[in-house]
């Protein structure tokens, strides 16, 4: 879309603004409404709070939206609903029931929405529904009515569904992973509404693949997805204004689960929607055809101990980053596991540092103690399950801090949040970072708050999957980083996952499988 689009609209348009955004972890615990209270739930009051100040609360795709519009000419915010929780299990549905109430209520309650922009995930499930994102935007068209344009962004891990498409004009998901385009896709859902409000017309065409990748395998920098959402880009011309494809989310193990290849063409005539079509089934081949460069490449727990070695007891080789994929909190891992913790300690490998290890009664309990103070540290006391045992260590409380900070890189950029009471530990010569919040460490503010100096740093090991790669690449190459096999919620070996759930035949589950682009998918308009 053309930054310096103008607008002709001939009085201010009244935009309707919320969203709903939970990446669903079918083994996670259920996520209720504390999981959103706590994280990011605000309603009509409090989104305009955030639009009269900083704007550093909301997600950043409507902190984008708002920024483009503002830039674009006059227009009237119409604050409803947003609710965000941390990646996690299913959304409990009478709470989810609930919050669409609200939604459908605050959009039916005000007398004039010329636009609807919705900030959504893409991957959200309920106890009862494989589809919540799908309820959402059947609820926001059933309420505003056939005509009114209606426009979404999408992670990039979204399942997108035919119930979607129907209810919504145009989908934009994001084009990185790590995530650092979300204010950019907010901006482009912006010039796409401005554009629909004088006049344009749109057709939209999906196609589902049946193929579940290992979210390692998903980076754009480079790789199989990086090709494929790259050759996409290439086809975007005056008639084709966005070409979206979702890889989906292996852990969801829902219905919906699948590669999306998502096509907006202008016009709403014969021609546009073949062109959309022919798009969208081209591209969905070329995905099938490279299926198999979607692989997971990670290290066994006993080569991380031996790269940690020799960095610990050479200085002169550069410090490495080790990712515990399989526990990411950005993926609905419970951020407890110690299995690389207590790997590190029994090796007794030096100069490292782990985080951020969830865990509120531990923190809370270090608070008490106070700074400077030794003790016998519990970890997963309150919190002994799979993959998560209780055990314990003598530590010494090295800082404790507490509150809200802003994100400075990556996926957090530019955003509020809170990690609650934080405490940094040394146990047995490891920095051990400990937090209420359950957030992946992706961003080096969550450390340099505590006082720790990342170049200072010989071993990092972070929860996390691949966002933390935008927050430290000004300090680690990707030669310099290792995904480790470790056990966990988030595990990015598909077979690890017992999958149960996803529409059969889908690959890799089923390898033999053949597949062909069906000659029209249901959904299209």
């Amino acid at each position: 879309m053309d930054e310096n689009l103008s607008t002709n609209i001939q009085k201010i348009p009244n935009i309707a603004i919320l969203g709903f955004s939970l990446e669903s972890n079918r083994q996670a615990p259920i996520s209720d409404r504390n999981a959103f209270v706590e994280n990011l739930y605000l309603n009509s009051c409090d989104i305009k709070r955030e639009l009269d100040g900083d704007r550093a609360g909301l997600p950043v795709t409507v902190q984008g939206f708002c920024s483009r519009m503002d830039t674009i000419g006059h227009w009237t915010p119409i604050p409803i609903l947003i609710a965000e929780a941390p990646p996690g299990g299913p959304v409990e549905n009478s709470f989810f029931l609930s919050m669409l109430r609200d939604m459908r209520e605050g959009l039916l309650s005000e007398a004039s929405i010329d636009a609807v922009y919705i900030s959504e995930h893409g991957a959200g499930l309920t106890t009862e529904d494989d589809d919540a994102d799908g309820a959402v935007f059947e609820m926001v068209r059933t309420a505003v009515g056939p005509n009114i344009p209606i426009v979404a962004t999408l992670d990039l891990h979204g399942h997108v569904t035919s119930k979607m498409l129907s209810s919504t004009d145009v989908m934009v998901s994001f084009k990185t992973n790590p995530h650092v385009d979300q204010f950019e896709r907010g901006f482009e859902a912006a010039n796409i509404i401005n554009s629909m409000l004088n006049g344009m017309q749109v057709s939209s065409t999906l196609v589902k693949v049946p193929m579940i990748s290992p979210a390692v395998s998903l980076l754009t920098a480079n790789g199989p997805y990086a090709d494929l959402i790259d050759y996409g880009q290439t086809l975007l011309n005056d008639n084709i204004i966005n070409i979206s494809i979702l890889a989906g989310f292996a852990p969801a193990d829902a219905s919906t689960n699948g590669m999306s290849v998502l096509v907006t063409t202008k016009g709403s005539g014969k021609q546009s929607k073949i062109l959309a079509q022919d798009t969208a089934n081209h591209i969905a081949k070329r995905a099938w055809v490279e299926r198999h460069r979607y692989k997971a490449n990670l290290i066994k727990p006993q080569k991380m101990i031996e790269l940690c070695k020799a960095v610990s007891e050479n200085p002169n080789k550069p410090s490495i980053i080790i990712a515990d994929v399989a526990d990411n909190p950005g993926g609905g891992g419970r951020g407890n596991t110690a299995f690389a913790l207590r790997a590190l300690l029994k090796a007794k490998i030096k100069h490292a540092a782990v985080g951020m290890i969830i865990d509120p009664a531990l923190a809370k309990e270090a608070h008490e103690i106070g700074e400077g103070k030794s003790f016998c540290a519990i970890f997963n006391r309150d919190e002994a399950t799979k993959f998560s045992d209780k055990w314990q260590a003598q530590a010494t409380i090295l800082k404790l801090i507490k509150g809200s900070c802003v994100g400075r890189r990556g996926l957090y950029k530019g955003r509020r949040l809170d990690l609650g009471l934080c405490a940094l530990l040394s146990v047995d010569g490891v920095k051990v970072v400990i937090s209420t919040a359950r957030h992946q460490l992706a961003d080096p503010i969550f450390l340099e708050r505590l006082g720790i100096g990342i170049s200072s740093l010989r071993i990092l090991v972070v929860k996390s999957r691949g966002h933390f790669r935008a927050g430290f690449d000004e300090t680690h190459t990707p030669s310099e980083i290792f995904e480790v096999d470790f056990p966990g919620l988030t595990s990015p070996l598909i077979e690890k996952l017992h999958l149960k759930n996803v529409k059969r035949p889908i690959f890799p589950l089923d390898g033999d499988m053949e597949w062909v682009v069906p000659l029209f998918e249901d959904g299209n308009h």
